[in-house]
This record gives structure tokens, sequence and C-alpha cells, in this order.
């Protein structure tokens, strides 16, 4: 199995390789690929050193699988090139998602609408994976109406430059600045751009892809996404409706027998999820939960994951490992 890393050098990207390592996939041939600038530098995986090359020369070389992350741009254009020499590229930006001929998939909840023809495979938004990791299971059984989030996301969301600027911050430095406003001690509503509707990019996103990943656009979604001065790992504050009353008990017991998720809802010891437990951990952890005593058939939930880990690279990675195992590629 010949693998392309796409954006090798960057935030995602060297996760994405540490991911690798630790599944142990079964590469044959690694090849590291970053722009023009990192080509020809090395790069470590798994004690070796392996030669970076550039996006033209990784075509020619026809990896089984590329795994992108170097942005939307370099993804419409060069997903493509890939595609049409055989190539299935695993996508973790923002391209692909919603183009009506591409997969959006998360693989413990979709991953059965992959087929060997899917070329160009579109990983969803950290947010957003996180997201439906908690909410598929109580849709099957309760049936979702309306969905409410507020989310809290972390500095690592919007890249180095942004973890750069919480680090000057934190130490005394004037820096380049990632955000029109500090991050350090403050929360800014603004992740992503704003749209013509006045919501962000970011929060269209989370209205937008549970609906194509779910196969049902029968619920409703609306969304408020805010940036906070935490390093790694996004929070967010859920507020679902459902056609169906619930109980508590079932809540809990149906989560805790999902793959990928792990309830820590123990109030009386003090065990919540929080993004500084949730660091370099591959799971979903959903807590706070309780129902909303202001309108009947609602639940509260609490949700955090590291957003590095399943909500971009290891969700990439996934989709890979299902797309071997089921001899897709």
């Amino acid at each position: 199995m010949k693998i392309a890393v796409v954006g090798a050098t960057g935030m995602v990207g060297t996760v994405m390789l540490k991911v690798l390592e630790e599944r142990n996939l079964p590469i044959t041939e690694l090849i590291p690929v970053a722009s023009e600038r990192s080509a020809g530098k090395k790069l470590s995986y798994k004690g070796k050193e392996y030669t970076i090359v550039t996006l033209a020369d990784a075509v020619k070389m026809k990896p089984d699988v590329a795994l992108f992350s170097a942005g939307g741009d370099t993804s419409l254009e060069w997903a493509p090139k890939f595609a049409e020499v055989g190539t299935t590229v695993i996508d973790n930006s923002s391209a692909w998602r919603m183009d009506p001929d591409k997969k959006l998939v998360v693989p413990e909840i979709n991953g059965d609408v992959l087929t060997a023809n899917d070329k160009i495979i579109a990983n969803p938004n950290c947010s957003t994976i996180q997201l439906v990791m908690a909410l598929a299971p109580l849709h099957d059984k309760y049936k979702m109406k309306r969905v409410v989030i507020s989310t809290y996301q972390s500095v690592s969301g919007t890249g180095v430059k942004a973890v750069q600027q919480l680090d000057n911050e934190e130490a005394g430095i004037d820096g380049e600045m990632a955000y029109p406003h500090k991050i350090g001690r403050n929360a800014l509503p603004h992740c992503d751009i704003f749209l013509e509707n006045g919501y962000t990019k970011e929060e269209m996103k989370l209205v937008k892809e549970p609906k194509k990943i779910l196969r049902d656009d029968s619920f409703s979604v609306t969304a408020t996404a805010v940036r906070i001065p935490t390093a790694g790992g996004h929070s967010e504050a859920v507020n679902v409706q459902f056609e169906n009353d619930f109980d508590l008990a079932d809540v809990r017991k149906i989560l805790s027998e999902t793959s990928g998720v792990i309830v820590q809802d123990d109030l009386a010891n003090n065990l919540y999820p929080m993004p500084i437990n949730a660091h370099d951990k591959d799971e979903v952890f959903v807590g706070r939960i309780r129902r909303d005593e202001s309108q009947e058939n609602t639940l509260n939930l609490w949700i955090v994951a590291d957003n590095l880990r399943k909500g971009a690279a290891t969700n990439t990675v996934q989709i890979a490992e299902y797309l071997i195992e089921n001899s897709l590629v």
C-alpha cells in the first residue's frame, strides 16, 4: 500500500503521520508531500527518513491513497489530478464536503456509503465529527427535530499562526496576529469568515454537514461557534429536541455502547469532559447529560474531542482503514 500524506509538515499532517504510525496501516511506501519550499527536506517516520516531494512528483508516483490536509485551494486543484491516475483521495479541507457527487464520511456512522469508485472522499469539519458521533445513535432511537449548538473551539483549529499568537500573548510578546483581536483571556464569537446571513462559515458547516452524514434533512440545526484560548480540543454545548421522549438511563447506555464514544458523567466526583483530558485521544467524550426542563423531549449534552485527532487526522486515517479492510482500494 503506497500512501501519500499531502501537507505532511503542517499541524494536521504531522498528527496524521503520528496516527498512521500508531494504527500500523499496511504501508509499503510512504510519500510525504509538502510545498515546493519544503521539497527535498527530510522527515522521520517509524525511525526511517523520507524525502519530502512536491505535489507534481507525488502524482507521478501514483499512490494508492492520498491523505490531504493542505487547504481548500490545494485540494480543489490537485485532488482531481491524483484521482485521474487512480489514487483515492481523502481530503480534510472543506473543498468537497458539500459537493453532491462526493461522500462525506465518519466511518462509524456512514462508512457503508463508500465504494471503489469514490476517488475523492471528504472528511467532515472537526466540530461536525464529534457532534455526529454523539448524536447519530440518539437520532436512530429518538429522532431529532432540532439541534442548538454552541461551540468552544481551541486555537489549534485555526492553525499554527493562531497557536503562536496565544503563546506570544501568554509570554508578553508582540507578534503576528491570526485573529482580529487578542485571544488570551478572551472569547471570540468569530470562527472562520462571516457570511451574508450573519453566520460564520464554521457555523454553517455545523448546520449542513450533519444532515449529509446522517442522510436525513428532516431535523433543523442552528449554531454559534466561539474561539477560546485553549491550545487544543473543541467543546460543544448541545441542546437536542427529539420527536420521541427518552429515559436518561437509556441515553447514557446508548452512548456508552457507541464505538468511539466515552461517557464521562459523574457529577459527585466532578467528572465531565474537558479538552485537557481529551488531548491526544481518539474518542469523543460526552457528559453533563441532562433533561432540558424548559421544553419536552429535549436533552442537553456537553461533547468534547481532540480536534486534531478524531476531528481531523484520525478520522481521515480511519476512512483509509475502512477502504483497505473492505477491499475498496
